[in-house]
C-alpha cells in the first residue's frame, strides 16, 4: 500500500492552554492524503480550516495527536528540523501571492531554490524558466512582479511553490482574489501539476464548482471533519 504523503491521527489543537480562556479548535482530526490526490477543503469561517492548514504546513504544532509527513513523525523534530522538512516537502500558495514586487517573475520563482542552495547558479535559472513556461509566462520572466496582472502574479506564485517539486502543496483560497477566467486558469494549473508530478494538494476554497472537480471534498465544521466525499 502506498505511504500517505501526510497523515493526521487524532490531532487536536487548543489555544491559551492552562488559562481560563483555553479553547480547543480542532477536536481529533483523522486525515490521510495519498500522492497525487487533489482534495478540496471547505467550511464556514471559524470552522478550523486555517488552523488545520497551519498544522499540516508545520507552521504550528498540534496540542495532541500525531502528524506524519512522508511517514516521518513530526513530533520527533525540533523547530529547525520542522523548518527543514517544510522547506523541502511542502509548497504554499496563498490567497495573496506574496511576491517580492521589485523582483522579476524569474527571480521570485528562484527564491525557494536560492534558500535551499544558498547561491544562484545556471541550473536554478533554467528550472525557474521551465516553470514559468509551464504556467504560460515564459515571455514575462524578466518583468517585475508589480507589473504583472493579478492572475499572472498568482501563476508566478504557483510556479514558485513548485520550484522544489514538493510532495505536498497547500493552497489556501488561491483563487479568492481573482476574476473568473484567472481563477479557472490557476485551478487548472494546480490540477495539472498534481496529476503530472504526483503532488498531493489540499485546496481550501469557498467555490463549490471547484470543489466538485476535486478528487475528494473534506468538509470542516466546528473543528471536526464533518464529511469527506469522493
Amino acid at each position: 500500500m502506498t505511504q500517505p504523503v501526510v497523515q493526521l491521527v487524532g490531532v487536536k489543537k487548543a489555544f491559551n492552554v492552562g488559562t481560563p480562556i483555553e479553547t480547543e479548535v480542532l477536536h481529533g482530526i483523522d486525515l490521510a492524503l495519498q500522492p497525487g490526490e487533489f482534495c478540496a477543503v471547505m467550511g464556514p469561517s471559524g470552522s478550523g480550516k486555517s488552523t488545520l492548514l497551519n498544522i499540516v504546513g508545520l507552521l504550528d504544532r498540534p496540542s495532541s495527536g500525531q502528524l506524519f509527513i512522508q511517514g516521518l513523525d513530526t513530533a520527533t523534530l525540533d523547530d529547525a528540523g520542522l523548518t527543514r522538512l517544510r522547506g523541502r516537502s511542502i509548497g504554499f500558495v496563498f490567497q495573496y501571492h506574496h511576491l517580492i514586487a521589485a523582483f522579476s517573475a524569474l527571480e521570485n520563482v528562484m527564491l525557494p531554490l536560492l534558500g535551499q542552495r544558498g547561491f544562484p547558479d545556471a541550473a536554478m535559472r533554467v528550472r525557474a524558466a521551465e516553470l514559468l513556461a509551464a504556467v504560460g509566462l515564459a515571455d514575462f520572466a524578466d518583468r517585475p512582479a508589480d507589473r504583472l496582472s493579478g492572475g499572472q502574479q498568482q501563476r508566478v506564485a504557483v510556479a514558485r511553490a513548485l520550484a522544489l517539486q514538493p510532495p505536498l502543496l497547500l493552497a489556501d483560497e488561491p483563487t479568492g482574489n481573482l476574476d473568473t477566467k484567472s481563477a479557472e486558469a490557476v485551478f487548472a494549473l494546480l490540477r495539472r501539476f498534481s496529476t503530472e508530478a504526483g503532488t498531493a494538494v489540499l485546496f481550501v476554497t469557498h467555490n463549490p464548482a471547484f470543489a466538485q472537480r476535486c478528487d475528494r471534498l473534506i468538509e470542516v465544521i466546528d473543528g471536526r471533519i464533518a464529511a469527506t466525499a469522493a
